[in-house]
């Protein structure tokens, strides 16, 4: 198995069977056998199916061991004494019968997610007002005469996510995107993010709108759906208070999306946040942008930092396959793309739910070998606690990885850090970035930080201060606690009066404005290659591009020519958050 977790060719399970396989009907197509149902299930008397070349016992162990997507088993048989090696492709697990029940069958929910949830069919009922009962479109088959629109807020998991919901709704329901001012589509989405403060009551004012058109009868036929994190946070409690709202989905049901709005064309409100396996997503994202693209290698988190609601929004750490993963991105090279972001809550936490195990160093030297040479890969976000020196390496090394790390320190004081749970001090800390400068010098370092942790002293925020001189950031994302929903924190009695969390984020974001100007500067008189992605907003004479350490590049050139290229830029002003240069 060790050896199998070595090879780096684009298929190495094919390999290998090709290899070593006794098998004659399986060994000449990489061990394909299709797909295998539980004995119990099996209805097949084809000699040639899945489930004939398999034996038995073994089919049993492997559904006993409950797999994910791309685990790989060493299965002993007991009838024919003989060893099997099992990858599974593809699982699976959820029909449209039981898409709304609360546990998928013979899968215990703490196995497959970290958060609580419910999946459930609600009976429609009249609306107040004029009491009018929606009646929404036919979802039954595409119809290009429908519309939608997506209102998104949040991080890059959201903004990903918004692009295999439009990948559903046009691809498999053949609808088309409106202007997100247009209030007459058919069907409007809100997808939402939990992290910020208020987050919940600012969406409750965005669907007022909407909601008041359905319950005064003008557009009672409009399906309003929320998903993302506020919708797995609120739950049902979002249908109670917003009735005129048709679905509510956490974001591990973006996929099934279609059967979602074909059970509300029967009449019920839904409500899917009951965790599950991921499954990959066939429908093929509408990507925001023509030349970068993000990519999803591990849902979910594992960590419960105390102040943090992620692991209760989106769930236990799921992996995706290094194969299915690379597959993504050559289908993303042939259609013109040149840059991929590898998107994780905790993208260091990759590969510790497989079988055999795989790390994200692994991962990075997978995709480095087996992409486009003129394709560059960056990722975020990784955790100091499981940062590994092979990380360091990789992005050091590898021609198609961009050198920055993004690496949240959050808090500098040792008992701040102990309480928000974090895994690692002050010293720890820069550690790790006295390994960066040293193998990667010209490599970025972004971080982030909150201030005002419940019981946060002034001489411990100072120890934050002093991290920040230490480090010098190339960009810093700040932030005031907020007390979050269903978070330790938000509990404690200790809170920091608001007038002191906004005088320390202050002093934070004036420190960082320093930083990153002096990192900026660093350019000046270089010449760096940037990927052109966009025009400047400001000026139409100019576009813009990005080193390889995430700093954008504003220069006079032509957008229609550049858009896609690399153009190699002699810098010649410094800014905070930006350079200028002319092409060299």
């Amino acid at each position: 198995m060790e050896s199998y977790r070595q090879m780096d060719t684009v298929d190495p399970f094919d390999d290998l069977a090709k290899t070593i396989s006794a098998c004659s009907q399986t060994r000449e197509e990489g061990g394909r056998i299709g797909w295998i149902e539980p004995p119990q299930n099996d209805r097949s008397n084809d000699a040639s199916s899945a489930s004939s070349i398999l034996p038995n016992d073994v089919i049993e162990q492997l559904f006993d061991l409950l797999p994910k997507n791309g685990d790989v088993h060493v299965i002993e048989s007991q009838i024919t004494n003989q060893f099997h090696i099992v990858k599974v492709e593809e699982i699976a697990v959820l029909n449209k019968p039981t898409l709304f029940t609360t546990e998928i069958e013979g899968i215990p929910n703490k196995l497959i997610g970290s958060h609580e949830g419910k999946n459930a069919l609600i009976p429609r009922s009249k609306l107040k007002g004029i009491g009018v009962t929606p009646t929404l479109p036919d979802f039954s088959s595409p119809d290009t005469n429908k519309t939608y629109v997506i209102h998104t807020a949040g991080c890059q998991m959201n903004m990903a996510d918004t692009e295999r919901l439009a990948g559903v709704l046009e691809h498999s329901l053949g609808m088309k995107p409106v202007s997100s001012k247009d209030e007459d589509a058919d069907v409007v989405v809100f997808n939402t993010c939990t992290i910020r403060d208020h987050a919940e009551q600012k969406v409750y004012d965005a669907l007022g709108p909407y909601a008041a058109q359905k319950r005064s009868g003008k557009k009672k036929d409009m399906a309003l759906i929320v998903t993302g994190c506020v919708a797995q946070q609120e739950g049902e409690k979002l249908l109670r208070r917003v009735p005129e709202v048709d679905v509510v989905i956490g974001p591990q049901y973006v996929p099934h999306l279609k059967n979602v709005l074909e059970s509300v064309e029967w009449g019920h409100q839904i409500v899917a946040t009951s965790p599950m396996i991921h499954q990959e997503d066939f429908s093929k994202p509408i990507r925001g942008h023509s030349i970068k693209a993000w990519v999803n290698v591990i849902f979910g988190c594992n960590e419960h930092c105390t102040y943090c609601v992620v692991p209760a929004v989106r769930g236990m750490e799921q992996s995706r396959t290094m194969e299915s993963l690379l597959e993504e991105c050559l289908d993303l090279a042939k259609d013109g793309f040149k840059e991929v972001t590898l998107l994780g809550q905790n993208i260091d936490a990759y590969g510790r739910d497989m079988s055999p195990k795989r790390t994200f160093a692994d991962l990075l030297h997978y995709l480095n070998d087996n992409i486009p040479d003129d394709m560059i890969i960056r990722y975020v976000t990784s955790h100091p606690r499981y940062f590994s020196d092979s990380v360091i390496s990789a992005v050091a090394n590898l021609d198609k990885v961009c050198e920055c790390f993004h690496m949240p320190f959050q808090a500098g004081d040792d008992e701040v850090l102990k309480n928000m749970r974090r895994g690692y001090t002050h010293d720890s800390y820069m550690r790790i970035i006295e390994k960066i400068r040293s193998k990667a010098p010209d490599a970025s370092i972004c971080g982030d930080v909150i201030v005002g942790f419940p019981g946060e002293t002034e001489a411990q925020f100072e120890r934050t201060l002093e991290l920040m001189e230490k480090v010098k950031f190339d960009n810093l994302n700040t932030f005031a606690y907020s007390t979050r929903p269903n978070t330790e924190a938000a509990l404690w009695e200790n809170q920091v009066p608001e007038d002191v969390k906004a005088a320390r984020l202050q002093k934070v974001q004036k420190l960082a404005v320093e930083h990153g100007f002096e990192r900026s500067s660093r350019y000046v008189g270089k010449t760096v290659r940037v990927l052109v992605e966009d025009g400047n907003p400001r000026n139409p004479e100019q576009v813009m591009g990005r080193t390889r350490q995430g700093r954008q590049v504003f220069f006079d050139g032509n957008l229609e020519d550049l858009k896609g290229e690399y153009a190699d830029v002699e810098i010649t002003e410094a800014r905070t958050w930006s350079l200028v240069g002319q092409l060299s």
